[in-house]
């Protein structure tokens, strides 16, 4: 008798959580613990992944929801909006509002105007980015009420006082030193077509560059003495994007105006000045970047 109680396989009984009746019970051996168990830890270890996962796509979905929706680009000078192209559709396909400025180049006050009438169109905050000539636009532009950020693409930023062709001089471009900067007879400045691809875009394909210095808007030349009136960049957050090989602004120049402005910088090797057409990707990473984190 003794010999059969002590094979005999006992009974546990605990509380069953699930029963909607007091005083319900679950029964089960203890030999069958040592298979629950290892299910039980292998179910909560699953439920800490999935609570894992939903914690990330909380979080993403949260940070997608923040970020600024809205981007407006400024071409600079002897250029026309239509080289944002590449940058345009990959922002577009990650799904950004993009507005493009074709500012006319005829008087700095009228591409302030150009670029401020297209951010009186936006529906709620947004990035404002310029490449070369643009970033002075953008610097007198930018103080509107709807930017959020602004961003420089191997850019002038001057100060207030100050005009992009004094600051030029602190850190002269080999396209100044060159000669291949021409006027017309009654006072617009555009590039010798045949220098365009040496100085403006290197890392372009020959047809490429040829193309645009056929299709060069020419820029009023008392443009590059515009004097900014309020520098948007004191008071707004801003990212510089250096074109480490270009040839029209020193990258010495962009990298002295990202530190004097506290900007986030990143650099790009061996790109021309024509860098917002030869590499959009890295370009719209940094204008990504910018509307995830301006606020």
């Amino acid at each position: 008798m003794a010999g059969g109680q002590a094979g005999a396989r006992k009974t546990l009984t605990f509380p069953n959580p699930s029963a909607s009746n007091e005083g319900s019970y679950v029964k089960c051996h203890p030999e069958s613990s040592e298979v629950v168990m290892p299910v039980v830890r292998g179910i909560s270890q699953s439920l800490r992944m999935v609570l894992l996962l939903l914690t990330c796509c909380a979080i993403s979905a949260q940070n997608q929801e923040h970020r600024v929706r809205n981007i407006v680009l400024v071409h600079g000078a002897w250029a026309d909006g239509s080289g944002w192209k590449g940058v345009h559709d990959i922002l577009v396909k990650d799904g950004y509002n993009v507005s493009i400025v074709q500012e006319p180049e005829t008087s700095f006050k009228e591409d302030v105007a150009a670029t401020k009438r297209v951010l009186a169109l936006q529906d709620g905050p947004c990035i404002l980015v310029a490449h070369s000539y643009g970033g002075a636009v953008i610097t007198e532009a930018g103080t509107d009420p709807s930017v959020a950020g602004l961003v420089y693409i191997a850019a002038h930023m001057p100060d207030a006082g100050e005009n992009e062709a004094d600051d030029g001089k602190r850190f002269p471009s080999d396209l100044s030193k060159s000669g291949a900067i021409k006027k017309t007879a009654d006072g617009f400045t555009y590039l010798d077509p045949a220098q365009f691809h040496e100085y403006f875009a290197a890392d372009l394909r020959a047809e490429q560059a040829i193309f645009m210095a056929r299709s060069q808007v020419p820029n009023l030349a008392d443009n590059f003495k515009a004097v900014i009136t309020t520098a948007a960049w004191r008071s707004k957050p801003s990212w510089m994007l250096v074109a480490a090989a270009d040839r029209t602004i020193n990258p010495d120049l962009q990298r002295w105006y990202a530190t004097r402005a506290n900007s986030h910088k990143v650099e790009v090797a061996g790109a021309s000045h024509a860098v917002y057409v030869s590499r959009p990707k890295q370009v719209a990473a940094l204008i990504e970047e910018a509307a995830s984190h301006a606020r």
